[in-house]
């Protein structure tokens, strides 16, 4: 939702089809094989509403699965790694890049492999912090309970070595304040949402796609809890944008 409301903010005039996998996250902690049949299954709904563009956004399938859908699908795809990556290395000011997510993004090495081959001056220091979806998908971002969380989390970082932090999940941004609280202003924390629709925005322009027919409306579609989806979508879009339908997991799988 982070990167599919900046994405509507920067063009405002193109329509999105959002599918949300709510029945079916948290993606961080499942296999590889899992993951990547969960995005085929995803992508391959999403082109069928004919899409001329789809946007991975998350980073453990970005992570995971991104080449082996562009080698399948043919078909236009942006993921959240590599406009993340582009953006902590035109701010960092020292050799160490530190990156935060699920364990399945930190475990591809993905991250690390990407700033490595821009950037082999640049170390990175990661951490794996798997409680943070489960508290941002109930609305829990702020607080003792999520202090007490980061603070074990960040005491990776905490020593003043890194002035670049990468949050590389999407429902990171939630926890901006509280993270930044901890470690301080010093550090610049990398939100890949923008950076992600201004890649959008520059290849729609390339393509001369942006706006075409397009009335600037969001269509939802997720795979469980509608009514509790569609209160957060409304924080994320306005009323009047949204509109949001339960999509039977088993069509998806069919599709």
């Amino acid at each position: 939702m982070t990167v599919a409301a900046a994405i509507h903010r920067k063009l405002p005039d193109d329509d999105i089809i959002y599918l949300g996998d709510t029945a079916r996250v948290p993606y961080g902690i499942k296999s590889r094989e899992t993951i990547t049949r969960y995005a085929l299954e995803s992508s391959l709904f999403l082109l069928s509403h004919k899409v001329k563009l789809i946007v991975v956004a998350c980073n453990t399938v970005s992570a995971v699965a991104l080449p082996y859908l562009r080698d399948i699908l043919k078909a236009p795809l942006i993921g959240v790694l590599e406009p993340g990556v582009r953006a902590a290395l035109s701010e960092l000011k020292s050799n160490l890049i530190g990156v935060i997510g699920t364990p399945s993004t930190i475990e591809s090495g993905a991250y690390q492999n990407r700033i490595m081959e821009l950037r082999n001056d640049v170390n990175v220091l990661s951490k794996a912090c798997p409680l943070l979806v489960p508290l941002a998908e109930e609305g829990i971002t702020e607080g003792d309970i999520v202090n007490r969380i980061l603070a074990a989390y960040l005491e990776t970082f905490d020593n003043g070595s890194i002035d670049v932090l990468i949050l590389g999940c999407t429902h990171y941004p939630l926890f901006k304040p509280a993270i930044s609280q901890l470690l301080g202003e010093d550090v610049t924390l990398i939100d890949s949402a923008e950076t992600t629709a201004t890649e959008v925005e520059t290849m729609l322009l390339h393509e001369r796609l942006i706006g075409t027919h397009g009335k600037g409306s969001v269509k939802c579609f997720i795979t469980d809890v509608p009514r509790k989806f569609s209160k957060k979508a409304v924080l994320f879009f306005g009323s009047s944008l949204i509109e949001v339908k339960q999509q039977n997991i088993h069509d998806l799988h069919a599709g």
